[in-house]
């Protein structure tokens, strides 16, 4: 910073105790440490942007190795399967077979006919859905949360 012997500091207090008076130099002295701890302070807060900049570049420049390395592996993944696997008979015969068959959406409402209107009833009692078939014997139960209450617990 600066090179500054012992004999420049005396002559320079030397000669401020002339130009500024004894009787203001502690005054002087005060206001030139606090002008030189806030310069510091303000050095300190730029270099600790600055650091906190790089590590932010660095930290960009990572991310986007990593992610060509990732499109890179999910490419060439997707290269070996089709080389492998042309017509997915070995990725079919991996799914799950208790899995439920992907049905078809429903067709639109523009070319469906409109339903006929139920019949009324005469009784004013309204229709109630009828309970779930019990299970084959073959088939686990349902699973019931615990503390749910059931018609076999009522």
């Amino acid at each position: 910073m600066l090179d500054l012997a012992w004999t420049e500091i005396a002559l320079i207090l030397v000669v401020a105790l002339i130009v500024i008076g004894p009787k203001d130099l502690p005054h002087a002295i005060k206001g030139v440490a606090e002008f030189i701890r806030k310069a510091r302070r303000m050095a300190g807060e730029f270099q600790v942007h600055v650091d906190e900049m790089m590590r932010e570049t660095k930290l960009d420049e990572v991310k986007r190795q990593i992610d060509e390395v990732r499109h890179g592996a999910y490419e060439m993944k997707r290269q070996f399967e089709e080389e492998i696997d042309k017509d997915r008979d070995i990725a079919k015969s991996f799914s799950d077979p208790f899995a439920e068959p992907v049905t078809p959406p429903p067709p639109s409402p523009a070319s469906t006919p409109a339903p006929a209107p139920a019949p009324a009833t005469a009784s004013a009692e309204p229709a109630r859905a009828a309970p779930p078939p019990p299970p084959a014997a073959d088939e686990p139960p349902a699973f019931v949360p615990p503390g749910t209450k059931t018609r076999d617990t009522v």
